[in-house]
């Protein structure tokens, strides 16, 4: 039998690589993006997210742990895959319409799903809930950024 935080390891990766696609034109359109002066931290980008998307897959397990393969269980699992796809379409979505705007309420949309998600397991497991913190403080961040550019680049509104 395979272990489960091996499948949840790598749905997480398969979700991660079956969204992360992005055409020549969406990385030059993305990268052309004027960004707000005080993001000095733009290199770190990827490796907070690794970070996040390690804890919530971490946070995904215990919670399987707790009553593995119950409908309860199954419900949380779909609710963890929704909000890691709603994370996912972030970039590519924006980048396709290339709207900063759809960038701005896809990435709220995602930390109010995490929430839900944070809120609906704390009862659960304490420590998975505390997993899912990064990103909750994370997700305002970002869609922070993405709304300030929004100013900075107004034709890509």
């Amino acid at each position: 039998m395979i272990p489960s935080w091996l499948i949840i390891g790598s749905v997480t990766i398969g979700i991660i690589f079956i969204f992360n696609r992005l055409s020549r034109r969406d990385i030059r359109w993305f990268r052309r993006l004027r960004r707000p002066d005080w993001l000095t931290f733009e290199w770190a980008i990827p490796l907070i997210w690794i970070s996040i998307f390690i804890c919530g897959a971490w946070s995904a397990y215990i919670v399987w742990e707790t009553q593995p393969g119950s409908f309860r269980t199954w419900l949380f699992m779909g609710f963890y895959l929704a909000l890691e796809i709603a994370i996912m379409l972030y970039t590519p979505v924006m980048c396709k319409l290339r709207s900063l705007k759809i960038g701005t309420i896809i990435g709220g949309t995602g930390f109010f799903l995490g929430l839900i998600l944070a809120v609906l397991i704390r009862s659960i497991s304490l420590e998975a809930f505390w997993l899912l913190v990064p990103y909750l403080i994370w997700s305002p961040i970002g869609t922070f950024v993405t709304w300030q550019m929004m100013y900075l680049n107004p034709r890509d509104i």
